[in-house]
């Protein structure tokens, strides 16, 4: 294990974090909030000085191993939670510091959840550190860090597949640092087009920073209590239509950006992904019509929800929990099948139940015709067995956790649609579930032992599960250990 190149790869992200707080920092200076200002340039000098610190020397040797990135990158998530969460703590807006983590946890992997009885009482340089984590989560911090440092010996793509959500990875261009650049730049051209849009739609400078950093990041935290409802109509309309776009993979948009369309049209996931959508908005549309009785609002509700809950994000703009059983178990499906693969989005990913469906279906297949072989084949390409193999231990591993997390958070005794929705809203990165922790309700109501259960189970899903196992594994030390343990003969 290569400790000098960790600690390297920590101090930059610590740097990076730094520099973010800077963010808030001028929030607070325009807003007049001395407290806010103090603490978050703290935050900034002590940050800025440790990464530089810990970063200014780079190691000799500078390859990360596949273990190396998914350790790494575990250790990068948790540095992140835990210095982000501190300004929440000292300015005593989350005193607590089980909250604080929770609330930055959930911000940092673009969940939503949230342990705040009234979001509206904090600060403005809070409310936009708190939304700035879902824009810096939503791509990853190391996919930054991929585009401005340069590694050796696979190191970038090692990094690049331990953070980035889906079950493959592949390169957009031909070096990792491009691909990572593309990405980063497809992502912050989408949210500043979001944030004009919104402004020229009338919503205030703020509230377009904040929403255009949570829809991007499909995170979902919120400035207002009854986060969207409140908002027109049209701009309801906007940050669903942003929604579904920042759901969709990014290689569609590079595909269209390099002058491909032929072959951005071509991806099965993009066209399974749209057709979830307009599938359950339809069928939530028939059934929660009568609650509404008006066609346009039931339409915008319908596709509002379906746009925040397939795509992870969390807003909301009325209350689900109160829709026909039938429309919320259309949305607890769609907790579970989550946006694209290569996306800002959380959930097991489309192509992961298109491969699993592909896969029932050739079995079934050999059944009936034991002679044929049939290759399971994506956008045209037969897909590579280690693929097919990680994609159902992934389902298994998903399962493990799950109903261990949802037998731990059942030990307070809470109904079993509580515990349940608040395991699945969480390890899918989404926020609201259904009844206590519904889209009207928070999360502050749960022990200490609940809270750090479904923090675990929100790094392990935005980190697509392994990286988090592989850091808390003995195993994964063992080898590095026994080498330096001297021989006995």
């Amino acid at each position: 294990m290569n400790i000098r190149m960790h600690l390297y790869v920590l101090g930059k992200v610590m740097l990076i974090e730094g520099i973010l707080m800077l963010i808030p920092t001028v929030c607070a200076l325009f807003y007049g909030e001395t407290n806010q200002l103090i603490v978050y340039f703290a935050c900034f000098a002590i940050y800025a000085l440790i990464g530089l610190c810990s970063s200014v020397i780079k190691p000799e040797q500078n390859k990360l191993y596949l273990k190396d990135g998914c350790i790494v990158t575990a250790e990068s998530w948790l540095l992140l939670s835990l210095c982000g969460c501190i300004p929440f703590m000292v300015t005593g807006e989350i005193p607590r510091f089980t909250d604080a983590v929770f609330e930055t946890v959930s911000g940092f992997t673009t969940t939503g959840s949230s342990i705040l009885t009234n979001v509206e009482a904090m600060s403005h340089a809070s409310l936009i550190w708190r939304s700035l984590t879902h824009w810096i989560g939503g791509m990853g911090v190391l996919v930054f860090l991929l585009a401005v440092v340069p590694m050796s010996g696979g190191s970038n793509m090692n990094l690049l597949i331990a953070e980035s959500p889906g079950p493959s990875v592949g390169k957009l261009a031909p070096k990792v640092r491009s691909t990572a650049k593309t990405l980063y730049l497809i992502y912050l051209g989408l949210t500043l087009l979001e944030i004009l849009v919104l402004v020229i739609a009338g919503m205030p400078m703020f509230d377009s920073l904040c929403s255009a950093f949570g829809t991007a990041g499909t995170g979902g935290f919120g400035i207002r209590n009854d986060s969207f409802t409140s908002y027109a109509p049209h701009i309801q309309w906007i940050v669903a239509i942003f929604m579904i776009v920042f759901g969709v993979n990014f290689n569609f948009y590079y595909l269209l950006t390099a002058k491909q369309p032929g072959k951005a049209f071509k991806m099965e996931e993009v066209r399974g992904y749209f057709l979830v959508i307009l599938a359950a908005v339809a069928i939530i549309c028939i059934n929660t019509f009568s609650i509404t009785g008006n066609l346009g609002t039931t339409m915008r509700n319908s596709f509002f929800q379906v746009a925040t809950i397939i795509t992870t994000t969390g807003f909301a703009n009325d209350d689900f929990d109160k829709w026909p059983t039938l429309s919320r178990l259309i949305l607890v499906a769609l907790m579970f099948i989550g946006a694209c693969a290569g996306s800002t989005g959380g959930g097991i990913k489309i192509s992961r139940f298109q491969i699993r469906l592909k896969t029932i279906a050739r079995e079934i297949d050999r059944y009936i015709h034991p002679k044929n072989v049939k290759k399971i084949q994506m956008d045209g390409k037969p897909l590579d067995p280690d693929i097919i193999r990680s994609v159902t231990v992934y389902f298994m591993v998903f399962l493990i956790v799950f109903s261990s997390s949802v037998a731990i958070v059942s030990i307070e005794g809470h109904d079993l649609v509580t515990s349940f929705t608040a395991v699945a809203a969480t390890i899918n990165n989404i926020g609201p579930g259904l009844s206590m922790v519904g889209p009207t309700q928070n999360y502050a109501f749960l022990s200490n032992l609940s809270k750090w259960v479904l923090i675990f189970d929100m790094l392990a899903g935005r980190l697509e599960l392994f990286p988090l196992i592989i850091f808390l594994y003995p195993g994964t030390y063992k080898t590095a250990f026994q080498s330096k343990m001297p021989r006995i003969r």
